[in-house]
């Protein structure tokens, strides 16, 4: 393969943004936690009955995924339920089950 690179034009104005949001994703306790968010917004109990993170680990990881726009949040009385904040994050982990969590 021997790609015409005369024609190429690369933008890396966001490699930065890119590399940071890989970084988060490459934790596999944060990863799972995306994993079932993906598919539904959840409560912490049902994040960790799904995923068997328990705590403070799982609240430390909601806390980094927070901080980084990946999640919000939505509290109904003393329930604080999660869901996948930016498209392009739903989007890639929706990518990544494709490539390889299916059969």
């Amino acid at each position: 393969m021997n790609p015409d690179t005369t024609h190429t034009h690369f933008d890396f104005s966001q490699a930065e943004l890119v590399s940071q949001c890989l970084k988060v994703l490459s934790n596999p306790v944060r990863l799972k936690i995306l994993c079932v968010l993906a598919n539904a917004e959840l409560n912490v109990q049902q994040i960790e009955a799904m995923t068997d993170i328990h705590q403070p680990t799982l609240s430390q990881q909601l806390t980094i995924l927070r901080n980084h726009h990946m999640v919000t949040t939505r509290r109904d009385g003393k329930q604080i339920f999660y869901q996948i904040h930016d498209d392009k994050v739903l989007t890639l982990m929706q990518t990544l089950h494709q490539l390889y969590c299916q059969a």
